[in-house]
């Protein structure tokens, strides 16, 4: 059995995802968040973005178990001996992707899909120093014959994967079909929800996405069995693999700093609107203080500090992963700290109107006390702006990530980051021949998560905002003002013809 080790960012990351089943749970028992929850389904574009971070999602978790392989015993130990555990940290991405071209390094840079490498290397063939591309040492090494045989393996390859991925969604898609005709009671009732898009929930979209994605991940795949799909970089690892890596770090910088910067914005931005005076004076003193300081700035200060730290005190860690965990950690604690100031800015303002509201008034008359005004009548009613934030802020903080590693405060060095493949690939643009498969999967795949975040987070603020909330009439009603249906009449007594009596 390996060794389960428990890094800061795994347990966060974790505690977070049993926290949102428990927000779930919470909005099926409560009908107000059902209905407005329910807004957020019937929008098309947040729900096809909800697919999309789902997986990004489980891709973030897997990479969030982590553990030390268990050694093979040393020959001659006593029968009794403990195991040794090796002190390389994987994790379970690690596992599902080890012994495939993507855990296979190269020598050096490596186009998509390329047999040899990308740059010209002295070799000594027939006794002879020859200047060649050298074949690669972990990719295509099943081909006997490059030239002939190359483009015909690439395309089986890669309509093996297709049609694997395309059966995995004809198969969720069946799922599905199953699960609608048995809540609808009738299979063409189900029909027409799943094809004809006749539900308020986007169904089709839905699974018009999960196809696409299926299709993408099977053609990756494919491609993956004997080639590496989207290149290698400077020192050899595979592009594809280490985006994959990325998604972890990208989730924890997003969910982590927000989760962090909530405490101090929720406490000084209620007490300061609620109090008012000497409070609301030296909570404001403090968060302009905070803002008056360049971002960028305080955050290199506070992370070399940590930094320091973490040097004169490496006798703290037993392996590398968690000494770079560590930094991420206290690298979102920093982004939280220091990034509280606009969302307690948005709530001291609601916080000052509500606290002139009736309600709030006849409790303090009755002699309610302060703490709990605060937390049952004042912190319900801004709930919906600490979600709206919480949504949004999530990929401005993967974006400032990108610039943090770009600047050389970000995470570490050895840990992956779409920050740090763009700031690796930085020098490699200027290259004649350019390298730009790098740069470009970090940009598809920090595209990818950064729209699917922000067109859910415009469905969740447009459901939760009362003031910027617009009338969307259902999918239903759209379809039948289409096709010419007019609304039925409300019930009442019918119009009488001309000459009759009423």
């Amino acid at each position: 059995m390996p060794k389960i080790v428990f890094l800061w960012t795994d347990v966060a990351l974790w505690l977070m995802a049993l926290s949102a089943l428990a927000y779930v749970w919470r909005v099926r028992r409560s009908p107000n968040l059902r209905a407005t929850w329910g807004r957020v389904a019937r929008d098309t574009p947040a729900m096809c973005s909800a697919v999309v971070l789902v997986a990004f999602t489980l891709v973030g978790l897997l990479d969030s178990v982590h553990y030390r392989p268990l050694l093979p015993p040393v020959p001659g130990a006593a029968a009794g001996a403990p195991p040794v555990y090796a002190p390389v940290v994987k994790s379970a991405l690690d596992g599902l992707l080890s012994d495939t071209v993507l855990t296979r390094p190269e020598k050096n840079y490596s186009q998509p899909l390329a047999a040899n490498l990308f740059l010209k290397e002295t070799m000594v063939m027939d006794g002879k120093p020859v200047r060649d591309y050298p074949r690669l040492r972990g990719a295509a090494t099943h081909l006997a014959d490059v030239e002939k045989e190359h483009t015909g393996d690439v395309l089986r390859r890669l309509a093996i994967g297709l049609a694997a991925g395309l059966g995995v969604a004809l198969l969720a898609a069946a799922i599905l079909y199953a699960c609608l005709a048995r809540h609808a009671g009738s299979a063409s009732e189900a029909a027409s929800q799943l094809l004809g898009g006749q539900s308020d929930i986007p169904w089709r979209a839905m699974t018009v996405t999960f196809t696409l994605l299926c299709l993408a991940a099977g053609a990756l795949a494919g491609l993956s069995s004997g080639y590496h799909a989207l290149g290698t970089d400077r020192i050899g690892n595979d592009v594809l693999w280490q985006a994959l890596k990325s998604i972890r770090t990208a989730l924890v910088i997003g969910s982590l700093t927000t989760i962090a910067m909530l405490p101090p914005a929720i406490i000084f931005g209620i007490a300061a609107g609620y109090f008012k005076g000497k409070v609301d004076d030296a909570i404001q003193y403090l968060y302009t203080t905070i803002t008056s300081i360049p971002g960028v700035l305080l955050v290199a200060a506070c992370a070399l500090m940590m930094q320091v730290y973490i040097d004169n005190h490496s006798d703290l860690f037993d392996t590398s992963v968690a000494r770079a965990d560590l930094r991420l950690f206290l690298l979102c604690m920093i982004l939280g700290l220091t990034g509280w100031a606009g969302l307690c800015r948005l709530l001291r303002a609601e916080t000052l109107k509500l606290r002139e509201l009736e309600y709030v008034q006849a409790a303090r008359a009755f002699g309610v006390s302060h703490w709990r005004i605060m937390t049952r009548h004042l912190l319900p009613n801004v709930a919906h702006l600490v979600l709206i934030t919480v949504v949004l802020e999530f990929s401005g903080l993967v974006l400032y990530e990108a610039v943090l590693s770009y600047l050389g405060i970000g995470v570490d060095p050895s840990m992956n980051s779409f920050g740090s493949m763009i700031n690796g690939a930085r020098l490699e643009m200027s290259r004649d021949p350019m390298i730009w498969w790098s740069l470009m999967t970090a940009f598809i795949f920090m595209l990818a998560l950064v729209l699917a975040a922000n067109l859910f987070a415009d469905a969740v603020r447009d459901a939760f905002d009362p003031r910027t909330r617009r009338y969307k009439p259902s999918r239903l009603a759209r379809l039948g003002g289409f096709l010419g249906r007019r609304p039925a009449l409300a019930a009442g007594p019918r119009p009488s013809k001309s000459g009759e009596a009423p």
